[in-house]
């Protein structure tokens, strides 16, 4: 188990920051930057969680500090990673409406919420003991947000077809994650459903990839560009 937990952990963390580097030396515009910068964060944070997990399979050192630290820095640059999921659909789908920018305050409001929450000493971050209490206040701010994003990119679904999954990615993520977040103090084994929460993951990233690729209104500029 360790050893396939452990590749598969390792291969994920490669593939989000080489996605997020090669998005970000190619990019082309505004959507590229957002995306190569939410890939890079999302490897890269969730690095200081999975590299300590690994470690802590094979050698005989408590890592339980470096663990819990790990998983405070996850915690918070996850909420980044989903704040640039936002902005990404903003750019996207050019949604710069009062609607937009009153769902842009809230979601910042509640990022900001959940940050907060995340470095209160009582998350008991870095004993190993978890506690169920916090775990539920600092991820319902953190439930919210992923349910705007969720609604957002289904409305959008078919404006873009490079998007298109990307709002079922995402409640997927989060339907794998919640029982995790709230309940793996008292039931460790639920940290299992951790593997599919993280293939939704690599299956977003997936879409970004496509996105920059496939952008249909870049390739529409170009088609005009070489017709001119």
């Amino acid at each position: 188990m360790k050893y396939g937990e452990s590749t598969f952990d390792i291969l994920y963390l490669l593939f989000a920051v080489l996605t997020g580097i090669l998005i970000l030396i190619k990019r082309r515009n505004r959507n590229d930057v957002i995306m190569g910068t939410a890939a890079l964060i999302l490897g890269i944070g969730d690095s200081f969680h999975l590299v300590p997990r690994v470690l802590n399979y094979f050698t005989g050192r408590d890592l339980t500090w470096y663990l819990g630290f790990g998983k405070l820095v996850t915690s918070i640059t996850m909420t980044i990673f989903y704040i640039l999921v936002f902005l990404l659909y903003k750019s996207v789908y050019h949604r710069n409406d009062k609607t937009a920018v009153n769902t842009g305050i809230t979601i910042y409001i509640l990022s900001a919420v959940r940050i907060v929450l995340c470095l209160a000493p009582d998350n008991n971050w870095f004993t190993g003991e978890g506690s169920v209490l916090w775990g539920i206040l600092r991820n319902l701010p953190f439930i919210v947000i992923g349910g705007i994003v969720v609604l957002l990119y289904f409305k959008a679904r078919k404006e873009d077809r490079c998007l298109v999954r990307l709002w079922l990615y995402t409640l997927l993520s989060f339907l794998f994650y919640i029982p995790v977040a709230l309940f793996a103090p008292l039931l460790p084994a639920l940290g299992m459903l951790m593997l599919p929460k993280t293939v939704c993951y690599i299956l977003m990233l997936s879409s970004f990839i496509k996105k920059q690729k496939d952008d249909p209104e870049i390739n529409r500029k170009t088609a005009n560009s070489i017709d001119g």
